[in-house]
């Protein structure tokens, strides 16, 4: 099975609560899953595990406090991880227009960055849609998984 690291970036929970719900069901199918809340440059390079950023989105389209201590650091020293495999599921209010979802867009091109490999598409969540983004969450993940 796989061993998997996530990423998590969370305002008021909402993509924390759902990291969670990916860990239960994953671990239920024999998997590994590590969530990390408050992830450090450390957390990714001292292993090679598919990373899987989950992150909501602030206002103004930024990254979340508990992430971007991590943004910056990657951003700043870019430890290469060519071909490490990634995925993002982000969650937003298409009613702030041009930033919906942008944090998912910041840390994807911060990840490609460091040379890694984007497995699937983006996932976005619509607050406006979708009351528990972990019904989305689910599904695309167990299909991600299967794409590593």
């Amino acid at each position: 099975m796989t061993a998997i690291r996530i990423l998590v970036g969370s305002v008021y929970g909402g993509a924390l609560m759902t990291a969670r719900e990916i860990r239960k069901e994953l671990e239920a199918d024999g998997h590994q899953v590590t969530v990390l809340e408050n992830p450090t440059l450390p957390d990714i390079t001292s292993n090679d595990e598919p990373l899987l950023v989950c992150t909501s989105t602030t206002g103004q389209g930024e990254i979340p406090e508990n992430l971007l201590h991590f943004y910056v650091e990657l951003r700043e020293q870019l430890p290469q991880q060519p071909g490490r495999p990634f995925g993002i599921i982000v969650l937003g209010d298409s009613s702030y227009g041009d930033t919906f979802c942008g944090a998912g867009e910041l840390m994807e091109e911060a990840l490609y960055e460091t040379a890694a490999r984007k497995v699937g598409d983006t996932l976005r969540i619509d607050a406006m849609e979708t009351m528990e983004p972990e019904s989305e969450a689910l599904p695309w993940v167990r299909d991600w998984i299967k794409k590593l």
